[in-house]
């Protein structure tokens, strides 16, 4: 196997891990804010990460064209080692929050990247394919630890995943010329030289991407927009919801199986002999069906709205991919519109909270994903 290949495998497995390694406990991280912010500190607290990752993905993309993957790759590992030690040390929300900001950041760089490489493999769906596994079994690995060792010690799996990170990332010492040298990482010394160059850069990408956000995809963007919205909104107050309701290990085990269903579904989705539109309506109907029966079955609502979202993503990126753009731009700003659901609705849920029971909150939830199912486009 590739060293670089490898060592995407490795880390994405510890950076997903450690970013819902935090979900099951968000209740006890926010407990000392709670008199004062309500829900809205745990939705903080969720977002935060989220909001990160938004606000650098495109950019870093870009960027990582210009200046080599394996760069941004190193980086992502780096800035999510340095956000698990200080959600680890630190009981200030504001602290994590920014931490979590930090986290998203991470995956904002290091995600392009690692898309980048392996759409240069020899099989590159069999790497895609490969790569998405890991990165739902970090999910899953992550929310599962956290549950079932909460009780032990709050915070064991952010510290496991961080150091699980750190040690991913040691193969890069060995790669440090390679790392700040140019030449060996394949990019044109006279390219790094020059603001205007790389104002230029920018720009044309961004016409770029002007043009895709158009009417005409309109009906992709917003449909992954509200279907990442609608997950990340259960995800970030079940719970606070399941409070009195669940174990902590039962609720690791029931957000686990939204992970493990996608995992099992997005690798079936791609063998159907259907057109994504029709992959995209299988999967928003058990999404709205599992955000609906989360509200009194747990394990089942999670695993069908897992299930239902993992053949969803799969038809949307099938739809992105054969539109009439670079690809890797078009790819960018697909998980732009996952990472804005992400991280805007559950801030936006935070707000109902004032005038909602988190109850009625779901309700609405799934109201959501019913209307995304009837878009026409």
């Amino acid at each position: 196997m590739h060293p670089d290949r490898r060592l995407i495998y490795v880390a994405v497995f510890a950076i997903m891990g450690l970013s819902n390694a935090v979900i099951p406990i968000l209740p006890e991280l926010a407990a000392r804010y709670h008199s004062m912010y309500g829900e809205f500190a745990s939705s903080l607290l969720f977002s935060g990460y989220f909001l990160g990752a938004l606000a650098t993905m495109l950019p870093f993309g870009i960027l990582s064209d210009r200046f080599g993957n394996l760069k941004f790759i190193g980086l992502g590992i780096a800035l999510t080692v340095v956000s698990g030690v200080f959600i680890f040390l630190s009981e200030n929300l504001w602290i994590l929050i920014f931490s979590r900001f930090v986290e998203g950041a991470a995956c904002g760089a290091f995600f392009p990247a690692a898309f980048s490489s392996l759409s240069k493999c020899k099989d590159p769906g069999r790497c895609m394919g490969e790569f998405t596994f890991l990165f739902n079994a970090g999910l899953a690995a992550g929310a599962l630890f956290s549950g079932l060792l909460a009780d032990i010690f709050l915070k064991s799996a952010v510290l496991i995943f961080t150091l699980f990170a750190l040690l991913s990332g040691i193969p890069l010492l060995y790669r440090l010329d390679e790392l700040f040298n140019p030449k060996k990482t394949g990019t044109d010394p006279k390219s790094l030289a020059g603001q205007d160059s790389l104002k230029s850069h920018f720009k044309h990408s961004f016409i770029k991407v002007t043009g895709l956000i158009s009417r005409r995809n309109s009906g992709i963007w917003l449909g992954s927009f509200l279907l990442n919205g609608a997950v990340g909104v259960l995800i970030a107050y079940y719970p606070d919801y399941s409070l009195e309701i669940l174990s902590k290990a039962r609720l690791g085990g029931a957000i686990a199986s939204l992970y493990i269903c996608a995992m099992v579904t997005s690798l079936l989705a791609g063998r159907f002999k259907v057109k994504e539109k029709t992959i995209i309506r299988i999967g928003l109907a058990f999404s709205a069906l599992g955000a609906f029966f989360a509200i009194k079955y747990p394990f089942f609502g999670f695993s069908s709205l897992g299930g239902g979202s993992g053949v969803a993503m799969v038809g949307f990126a099938l739809a992105v991919a054969r539109m009439n753009a670079d690809r890797g731009l078009a790819m960018g700003l697909f998980n732009t519109t996952i990472y804005a659901g992400l991280s805007l609705l559950p801030i936006v849920a935070g707000f109902l909270t004032e005038t909602l029971s988190l109850k009625e909150l779901f309700l609405v939830n799934g109201c959501i994903l019913t209307v995304a199912l009837l878009l026409k486009k």
